[in-house]
C-alpha cells in the first residue's frame, strides 16, 4: 500500500488525528482575512461584466499584425468607450466594447476596420442589448437563491439545522472568494463564469456531506458516555475523510489547472478563464471550506447545546480524573462506534482491535456487548 494509502488507513481508523475542531479560531481567522480581501476587491475594483450582462457588442477580426494594446487604444478612439481586446489563437483579435447601440456599432467597425488594416466585411460584429443582459443578470440571481434555498431544505431535512446553516456559511464563504478574486485579477464575468460558480458549490457541498454522514453516524447516543464530546468525534469524522477530500480535489483541479494555466494562458485561448478560473479558485476554496469551515461551525453550534455542555463537563471530569490516576483516556473513536445503555458512565465506544480482527467489547463475563440499534 502507498504511503498516502496507509495514512488515510490510519486516519480512518483514528490511529492518528490532526485536531482541526480545536484549532478552529485559526480557520476562521484565516477565512476571515481572505474574506475581508475579497469583499475589499469588490468595492475598490469592481467586477469586469461580460457583454452578456451590459450590453455592448463585440468585433472579431482575421489576421492581424496590430498588438493587443494598439487595438485598445484604436477601439476606445472609435467608440469613446473602454475596450476589452483579445488576441485569439488565429491570429485574429476579439474587441469587445460595453454600451454601445446597434447605430453606432456600424461606425464603430468601419473605423476599426481602418485602423487594423483589414477588411471590414471581414470583421464579425455581435450586439447585446442591455435588456437582455439585465434577464440574464436576473436569472443568474434567481438561480443561484433557489440553489441555497433548496440546499438548506435538504440538509435540514437529511441532518438537522445546524448542519443546514454551516454548510450555507461555508458555501456564502466559496462565492465570496470566488468572485473576490475575480475582482481582484480583472477577469470577465461572463455566464460561463456563472456557470463555474454553480458547478463549485455542487463540489464543495457534496465534499460537506460526506463529512457530515460520517459525523451523524458516530454521534449516534453520543450522551450516553464520558469519554468523548462532540468535537472529538467531529475531529474524527474530519480525519476519518480528510484523504479522500485530498485525492478528489487534486483530481479536480488537475484538468481546469490545465484549462486555466495553458489553454487560457499559453495558449492564448483567453474565453476559457470565463469558466476555468472560477472551477479553480472555486474548488480550492470549496475543500478548505468543507474540512477547516463547516464541520468546526458543527461543533461549535451542537457545544452551546446543554445536553452537549453537560456532556463536555462529565468528560473533562472523567479524563482530569483518570488523569490523577496515571492513566489516559484518547479522545478518538473508533469508526462504527456504539453505546451501551447498561453502564452509559463507563461504557465506551467500541475501540478497533488488532489488524484484521473485527472491534468488540466484552462485558464483566465474557460476553460481547450487543450493537445498538
Amino acid at each position: 500500500m502507498s504511503k498516502l494509502g496507509t495514512l488515510g488507513a490510519r486516519l480512518h481508523r483514528g490511529e492518528i488525528g490532526y485536531d482541526f475542531v480545536g484549532k478552529r479560531k485559526i480557520w476562521y481567522g484565516i477565512s476571515i482575512l481572505i474574506t475581508i480581501t475579497a469583499i475589499l476587491g469588490l468595492t475598490v475594483r469592481g467586477l469586469n461584466m461580460g457583454i452578456e450582462f451590459q450590453g455592448g457588442a463585440v468585433f472579431t477580426t482575421e489576421k492581424t499584425s496590430v498588438s493587443v494594446s494598439q487595438a485598445e487604444t484604436f477601439a476606445e478612439e472609435a467608440s469613446g468607450h473602454d475596450a476589452v481586446v483579445q488576441k485569439l489563437g488565429n491570429g485574429g483579435l476579439r474587441v469587445q466594447i460595453a454600451s454601445i447601440d446597434t447605430a453606432k456599432s456600424d461606425e464603430i467597425k468601419e473605423k476599426l476596420a481602418a485602423d487594423l488594416k483589414v477588411d471590414s466585411e471581414k470583421i464579425n460584429a455581435d450586439l447585446v442589448g442591455p435588456s437582455w443582459g439585465d434577464q440574464v443578470a436576473n436569472k443568474a440571481w434567481q438561480g443561484l437563491a433557489i440553489f441555497m434555498v433548496l440546499v438548506v431544505i435538504y440538509l435540514a431535512i437529511a441532518f438537522e439545522w445546524r448542519m443546514a446553516i454551516a454548510a450555507l456559511v461555508a458555501l456564502i464563504h466559496d462565492i465570496t472568494i470566488t468572485v473576490g478574486i475575480y475582482a481582484l485579477v480583472g477577469f470577465e464575468v461572463t455566464p460561463g463564469t456563472v456557470i463555474g460558480l454553480l458547478t463549485i458549490l455542487g463540489y464543495s457541498l457534496y465534499d460537506t456531506v460526506v463529512v457530515f454522514d460520517s459525523l451523524k453516524e458516530q454521534t449516534k447516543d453520543i450522551t450516553k458516555q464520558t469519554r468523548w464530546t462532540y468535537s472529538d468525534v467531529a475531529d474524527r469524522s474530519i480525519n476519518g475523510t480528510l484523504v479522500r477530500s485530498i485525492n478528489t480535489t487534486v483530481v479536480a483541479l488537475l484538468p481546469v489547472a490545465g484549462l486555466l494555466f495553458i489553454g487560457g494562458g499559453v495558449l492564448g485561448a483567453g474565453m476559457l478563464n470565463d469558466i476555468s478560473l472560477s472551477l479553480f479558485v472555486g474548488l480550492a476554496a470549496g475543500a478548505y471550506s468543507s474540512i477547516f469551515i463547516a464541520t468546526p461551525l458543527v461543533a461549535d453550534l451542537k457545544e452551546s447545546e446543554p445536553q452537549m455542555k453537560a456532556l463536555r463537563k462529565r468528560v473533562l471530569a472523567k479524563r482530569a480524573q483518570s488523569a490523577a490516576k496515571g492513566e489516559s483516556l484518547e479522545p478518538q473513536v473508533a469508526e462504527g462506534a456504539y453505546y451501551d445503555d447498561e453502564d452509559p458512565e463507563d461504557v465506551a465506544p467500541a475501540v478497533v482491535g488488532p489488524r484484521n480482527q473485527p472491534a468488540s467489547r466484552t462485558r464483566g463475563r465474557g460476553r460481547p456487548s450487543g450493537k445498538r440499534r
